[in-house]
């Protein structure tokens, strides 16, 4: 095989410690402890000076929490430096108005903060902590004080997904410019919380109230982005991913192909999503950061995309669907940590619909535990039934749209 030359990817997701102050109830990490063995100042410098090296644009500090790093300002800072653009995910929980003016100082440009919730009670649910909501909204106008630009992200998942128009709303006010969405999926703790993930069927439900409060957002000046496992070619498609361009839509996993993830001990994936196990493709105390991109499988898959081998790994629905040879079977990550393996996403709109209008109606179940380690998976059986089959009596989050707080549908 000929030598392909570093030139593909310029966006990086570090995880700098695992440790954190809340205790999610969908975290796929699970985070709370800080890894054993995380990059000392040192390494994580040198780390810097080699993602500029390869072409890296932007890198994404993340957590845990990123703030409970001693050394993170100096990170920021050292990546601003370098003249890539640094921004931060984060909970938001404990962010001072004198901890967002270093941050500022520090060069972090974009902070993405965490909200799960319109009420407060169903935010702290999820993340662990009460008091949780109300700290990120803080987080949020401590920002905008100090004059960094923020917006908020959000897991859709049967918790979540009633309040959803309220979350727009509650962020809306509170001054962010944009909000990325994504299903939560069962990697880590999510794995172990099985009954809040929703079930392929719901997106039937859960499409058309995201796009009425797109088209809200899309007027209101508020720009949502779509998260990798959202949308699939169905009706909402180019109005979830791109604000109605006829160009933007899902065009197959990214992983390798424009991003790579980091973990907080060095490992190297082409998602920072992805299962550690099954994706990790060398660790940077072992190997220059360069050559993992360049020569590792883990990071290279993907690279096969628009070539009969790009679908050789799709099974079940999707490789009998017509998108097949474009989608790639969705998002890596959610078909990996459902079923063990990518190439099968039950988390997909056009797919959904198809199934509806052969009457069928798809449902998972837990078939075997993840082992509780972070980013692990477990994996899950699907059944095909009549779409008016009874329902699990057992099932007590079933979620309709006519679940969706009064009001705000």
């Amino acid at each position: 095989m000929s030598e392909i030359k570093y030139t593909r990817i310029g966006y990086a997701v570090w995880e700098i410690t695992l440790q954190c102050n809340l205790a999610c109830s969908h975290c796929g990490s699970r985070a709370g402890k800080a890894r054993h063995q995380e990059l000392s100042t040192e390494e994580a410098l040198d780390l810097v000076r080699q993602l500029a090296e390869v072409g890296i644009k932007e890198v994404t500090l993340i957590g845990g929490e990123a703030f409970m790093r001693s050394d993170w300002l100096e990170i920021a800072r050292a990546i601003n430096q370098a003249g890539m653009l640094c921004s931060m995910t984060t909970g938001g929980f404990g962010i001072s108005l004198a901890t967002a003016k270093r941050m500022k100082e520090a060069g972090i440009k974009v902070v993405s903060v965490s909200i799960d919730g319109g009420k407060p009670e169903t935010h702290d649910r999820q993340r662990g902590k009460p008091g949780a909501w109300h700290s990120a909204f803080r987080t949020m106008n401590h920002l905008r004080e100090v004059g960094i630009y923020f917006g908020c992200n959000t897991q859709i998942n049967r918790l979540s997904a009633p309040e959803f128009p309220m979350i727009y709303e509650k962020i809306r006010d509170a001054g962010a410019k944009a909000w990325q969405i994504q299903l939560t999926v069962p990697m880590g703790n999510a794995a172990d919380n099985a009954e809040m993930l929703l079930q392929p069927y719901e997106l039937l439900d859960i499409y058309p109230m995201l796009a009425r409060v797109a088209k809200r957002a899309k007027k209101e000046g508020v720009r949502i982005q779509a998260g990798n496992n959202i949308g699939y070619y169905g009706p909402y498609e180019r109005l979830l991913r791109g604000g109605g361009n006829k160009w933007r839509f899902w065009q197959g996993c990214g992983a390798g192909l424009n991003s790579i993830g980091i973990e907080a001990d060095g490992k190297i994936k082409g998602c920072p999503s992805l299962p550690t196990a099954a994706y990790t493709g060398g660790n940077i105390r072992e190997r220059p950061l360069k050559e993992i991109v360049e020569q590792t499988e883990e990071l290279r898959f993907n690279l096969k995309a628009g070539t009969p081998e790009g679908t050789e790994h799709l099974w079940g629905f999707c490789k009998t669907c017509e998108f097949a040879e474009l989608c790639r079977g969705g998002c890596s990550w959610t078909a990996h940590v459902f079923f063990d393996r990518r190439g099968n996403n039950p988390y997909c709109h056009h797919r959904a619909l198809k199934q509806a209008e052969k009457g069928i109606r798809e449902r998972f179940y837990p078939k075997v535990k993840a082992r509780g380690l972070p980013f692990d998976n477990g994996e899950f059986a699907l059944v095909e039934e009549p779409i008016d089959a009874p329902l699990p009596e057992n099932d007590p989050l079933h979620f309709t749209s006519d679940h969706a707080v009064p009001g705000y549908a």
